[in-house]
């Protein structure tokens, strides 16, 4: 009967310890977007302009303004979870004041709190996908309707 080497035993043990021990928490939870990685998910949420909404798309076939979102800071290097609630709770309350490019701002809609999102671009706009029947656009947070319904601004 033959035994197995003790240093091909430590090692077995330390691979399957690896295993066995509680997840590593994805460096990327629990990081914050930078200027340059918030600019870079502006840029690719702009080339979306025009693609047409489409509920539960997150991907340039068609969005929705929470899939626009995920799909903008992931390809910048953020995962982003898809539902709008997840996105706030993941992000960091800002005031409008202090508004950057690449801020969420959240909107209260049909009733429903902060159920709609958009991506801030700088001098008043932001890009979103709207609506059923619409398409990626961008708006200005001082027209009235977006005015009245805007709750608050999340920085990533």
């Amino acid at each position: 009967m033959t035994h197995p080497r003790p240093a091909m035993s430590l090692t077995m043990m330390a691979m399957l310890a690896g295993c066995a021990g509680s997840p590593a928490i994805p460096e990327q939870a629990t990081m914050r977007a930078s200027d340059e990685v918030a600019s870079r998910a502006v840029d690719y949420a702009r080339e979306m302009l025009g693609k047409p909404y489409l509920y539960a798309g997150d991907t340039p076939a068609g969005f929705d303004c929470s899939g626009l979102v995920k799909y903008s800071y992931g390809r910048a290097g953020i995962s982003m979870p898809r539902e709008t609630r997840a996105q706030q709770r993941m992000s960091v309350l800002v005031s409008m004041r202090s508004l950057r490019e690449g801020d969420l701002l959240f909107f209260d809609l049909e009733g429903k709190k902060k159920s709609h999102v958009g991506i801030y671009l700088g001098n008043g706009r932001f890009i979103h996908a709207p609506s059923s029947g619409g398409k990626v656009r961008t708006d200005s947070i001082n027209a009235g309707f977006w005015k009245k319904h805007l709750a608050e601004a999340r920085r990533i």
